[in-house]
């Protein structure tokens, strides 16, 4: 039998586990300077929970779980696929991580404080088709607050986005919009029916280019006169205020595209207030293709990388109306975790400490040895000093091979000499120096 994973998944060595933990820890220390707190949700959910969440693409995009037992116990074979398919499957791998924590927020309602803020780091999984920085079960780590209409929001979770990528030393381009705005281009060109049809085509706008933009709207049922009246809004320019300025000429009567504006503008207002590091664009094309979506949008984007982008996120008004609690209002972010190890491995931006797993290894030389070696190590591991000892009395050319290969900075040798006097050496391996020390001074001597 050939070992083997699935397509779109990934096994992690050592030094990758270090490298991801450093991602996770890194993005879950600014969560808790924002005093975000932790919870988690099954990997699994009812597919109730999921189907008709994430648009029409979404949906084909979903791990559906094959039921147990007699499942096919009062089944009619002659009936409809979708009979057939909930009758198989009644429950499916998490999408996102977003619409398991609205049906959490409505599950726990009396047991968390509004607004609430939660912040999530787990994996998700997503029937596509792989390709770099793309997999089918990758991790989200997402930060959510649910129970507010208030902007500051908005303008929080742009600050962790800044914090996030300046602690991990990427450029990058965070670019926003607004669905209302989305909404009122929709009106705009008379097409307000057309509104998830016009936000899935011109999301891809990036990625595809005007043309096949403009044949895939005209596929979804636009005419050609909704897409001529489309193209004055991809030719806007200037800066933020001078777009959303000639957006508001175009929106004359336009109630939610002219909602959107002032939401825009009040976002930016906080931003020029209290700038970032990182490069903010507002970007009208943006579209963001889930449907739940309902007011600001983000997206961000590496500067230096090529690939998609690596954190999203954005308002959603009624989220939790779906499972029977409507009006409490939610706004979240997530990072892609393996999108941005990606990143930081093309930019070699992991810092160099991370590949050094253990700083010292005791050589084993026999049982009485050993004994020595195991008060040693005991002392050290209590200091914080990651500590090996070699478990078998094997060949010193094996034992400091084993060493070499892991890029352990020093060997300890502990022999008869050192057990009679209370002392140990300790050999450096970049330089070859060797000295002896008391076993008092064995700490200091690594944190020093």
């Amino acid at each position: 039998m050939k070992c083997s994973i699935p397509k779109g998944t990934r096994d992690f060595l050592p030094l990758e586990m270090a490298r991801r933990n450093y991602i996770f820890d890194t993005i879950r220390d600014v969560f808790k300077t924002f005093c975000f707190v932790p919870i988690e949700t099954p990997a699994m959910e009812n597919l109730s929970t999921l189907l008709g969440k994430y648009g029409e693409e979404g949906d084909k995009l979903l791990f559906k779980i094959l039921n147990s037992g007699n499942f096919m116990d009062g089944v009619d074979v002659t009936d409809d696929y979708k009979k057939m398919s909930l009758a198989f499957c009644e429950r499916g791998l998490r999408y996102d991580l977003t619409v398991p924590f609205a049906r959490f927020v409505v599950q726990h309602r009396n047991d968390i404080t509004f607004p609430f803020k939660r912040y999530q780091i787990q994996p998700v999984w997503r029937a596509d088709r792989p390709q770099k920085g793309r997999y089918r079960e990758f991790y989200q780590c997402d930060a959510d607050i649910i129970g507010s209409n208030s902007l500051l929001n908005e303008w929080e979770l742009v600050q962790i986005i800044d914090e996030v990528f300046c602690t991990l030393d990427i450029d990058v381009v965070l670019k926003i919009n607004n669905r209302k705005i989305l909404a009122g281009i929709a009106e705009m060109i008379g097409a307000p029916d057309k509104l998830v049809d016009i936000t899935v085509a011109i999301d891809k706008l990036d990625k595809i280019g005007i043309d096949n933009v403009t044949k895939e709207l005209l596929e979804r049922g636009l005419t050609e006169k909704n897409i001529t009246d489309l193209n004055p809004i991809f030719e806007l320019s200037g800066s933020v205020l001078d777009k959303l300025q000639q957006l508001e000429n175009l929106f004359q009567g336009n109630e939610i595209g002219l909602k959107g504006i002032a939401e825009m503008r009040t976002l930016f207002d906080y931003i020029e207030k209290n700038p970032t590091k990182c490069t903010i664009e507002l970007d009208l094309t943006l579209a963001r293709g889930l449907n739940y979506y309902t007011g600001a949008i983000f997206e961000v984007k590496a500067q230096n990388v090529t690939i998609g982008s690596i954190c999203g996120g954005g308002r959603y008004d009624n989220l939790t109306g779906i499972f029977g609690m409507p009006d409490v209002s939610g706004v979240g972010i997530s990072f892609g975790a393996d999108r941005i190890y990606d990143v930081l491995t093309e930019l070699n931006k992991f810092p160099a400490d991370l590949e050094q797993l253990t700083n010292a290894l005791f050589i084993n030389f026999g049982e009485k040895e050993t004994e020595y070696c195991i008060r040693c190590a005991t002392k050290m591991r209590k200091a914080g000093i990651k500590t090996e000892i070699y478990p078998d009395a094997a060949k010193m050319k094996k034992q400091m091979g084993y060493a070499d290969t892991k890029k352990i900075p020093y060997v300890i040798f502990i022999g008869e000499s050192e057990i009679e006097n209370n002392t140990v050496t300790i050999k450096d391996m970049l330089s070859g120096k060797q000295e002896t020390i008391a076993f008092d001074c064995l700490v200091d001597f690594f944190t020093k």
